[in-house]
């Protein structure tokens, strides 16, 4: 009797134990199918809509377009799972500043090396929509750098591979996929839409050109990855002005193209790298070891056939990167990024020595000076970026200064020691008319001037917590 109702027992426990598994999953379910729902009708209603921006009857001056674009994209953060997932972003940014990102909308072109990773990392940090374009599939050589792709992936378009991962990763975020090349003709049904950012991973040069081109000239915030074939050292990328990029043949070809073909000498960050190319194009052979001509194996008109030589982990740093930039920007959070400035320890010696021996000459005596050499370094790198102030609203670009022989240190105000809040950067040709002027005329007769400076400078305060 006593064996039976044991059996009974287990068998009344198995089914309760059955029943909340099934709730259970079906809860899981229902998280998981519900925002790919979502997802698929709310990019119908907005291929239906064409994201034109017609006006709402409200009259309140927002558009059919931004109702959907805040309302769908906006998933909900205080949903358990979705909040989990996100919760280190959440620590990070603050909840008002991460439901920036998760309102936000970031198209992608090109999805190789670079801007799979780029585009990986977005979906991570909760962009609440994605458009991924890309004509090419995953080929097996791909896959030493490719974020997702697997050998089952081979010869799927890359846009697709990218979305059916995607799904799986964070089903929360509305992702659509273009099999599509893009050029001047599919810019409006790739850049419609308003996007909040856009991510330029292309690396072909007319591309390229016509994308960036087509950014300024609609407005769009754009971020473009130069080269990243053929390099080795990850410490050397950096984020700058395109003006400002070196050591990048891309860089160039690109930076000659838009001032020559569209009038635009600069204004659009870029992600590059300082290293010279390690090795060059492998030569184009035939089966039978012939050299023979790339442009008669090319599938798509001005598209590259022979190949980089590329170190896996180089481009998707760069796409890590990328994503980064985006994130910090979609969310309102100030990075400042490290300036390009190629001085060495030597060239900031001579800078705190010649600020010594003008001390000296100025003032009879150094004892002023509160700044050693490492301090030296911050205040030109850091605040100045290695050039004159009078020049760091100029549209100065490559002709960046990059030699001390011209520069030198000096009060901003002269009531005031030389500390690490209290010095500018000029030009030797400068300094005499500084000395002889006062901060009270400079803040009259120059404003603009003056309100820069100070900002730089109380910057190097904040930094040090002076």
């Amino acid at each position: 009797m006593a064996g039976r109702s044991k059996q009974w027992l287990l068998i009344g426990a198995g089914a309760i134990f059955g029943s909340l598994s099934t709730a259970a999953l079906l809860k899981i379910l229902s998280r998981k199918v519900g925002p790919q729902l979502i997802g698929t009708q709310s990019t119908d209603l907005l291929m239906r809509n064409g994201m034109n921006g017609k006006e709402n009857p409200a009259g309140e001056g927002r558009t059919d377009c931004q109702d959907i674009h805040n309302g769908l994209l906006g998933f909900d953060l205080e949903d358990e799972v979705v909040c989990e997932q996100l919760t280190r972003n959440i620590q990070f940014f603050g909840i008002e500043f991460q439901q920036k990102v998760s309102q936000s909308y970031v198209v992608v072109i090109g999805l190789g090396g670079v801007g799979s990773h780029a585009a990986a990392m977005l979906l991570r940090s909760g962009v609440g929509r994605l458009l991924l374009v890309d004509f090419d599939q995953v080929s097996l050589s791909s896959l030493n750098r490719h974020a997702v792709a697997n050998r089952d992936d081979v010869g799927t378009p890359k846009a697709i591979c990218l979305q059916k991962h995607f799904a799986a990763i964070f089903p929360e975020c509305i992702v659509e996929a273009r099999v599509q090349l893009y050029d001047p003709s599919s810019e409006e049904e790739i850049l419609s839409g308003h996007p909040d950012f856009v991510l330029d991973c292309i690396d072909n040069i007319d591309t390229k050109v016509a994308l960036l081109a087509a950014c300024v000239r609609r407005g769009l915030k754009v971020l473009s990855a130069m080269g990243a074939g053929a390099r080795a050292d990850p410490t050397r990328i950096r984020v700058a002005d395109l003006r400002e990029s070196t050591n990048d043949p891309l860089s160039r070809t690109v930076r000659y193209r838009l001032r020559k073909d569209h009038g635009i000498e600069g204004g659009i960050p870029v992600v590059f790298s300082l290293e010279k190319p390690k090795v060059k194009l492998l030569p184009f052979k035939s089966v039978s070891g012939e050299e023979e001509n790339p442009s008669d194996y090319q599938i798509v008109p001005g598209f590259r056939v022979r190949i980089i030589p590329v170190l896996g982990t180089i481009p998707a740093i760069f796409g890590q990167v990328m994503a980064s930039y985006v994130v910090t920007q979609l969310s309102g959070l100030y990075v400042q990024t490290e300036p390009v400035v190629n001085l060495d320890i030597d060239h900031y010696r001579i800078l705190h020595n010649r600020l010594l021996e003008h001390e000296e000459i100025i003032y009879g005596s150094a004892t002023q000076v509160m700044v050693d050499v490492e301090e030296v370094m911050y205040v030109v790198k850091e605040l100045w970026h290695g050039r004159s102030a009078r020049d760091q609203s100029k549209d100065v670009g490559r002709k960046m200064w990059r030699s001390v022989n011209e520069l030198m240190l000096v009060r901003w105000d002269k009531s005031k020691p030389a500390t690490i809040s209290n010095l500018i950067l000029l030009k030797l040709n400068e300094v005499d008319a500084h000395e002889s002027t006062t901060i009270d005329h400079i803040k009259g007769e120059e404003p603009e001037f003056y309100s820069m400076v100070t900002s730089v400078l109380n910057r190097a305060e904040m930094d040090f917590g002076l």
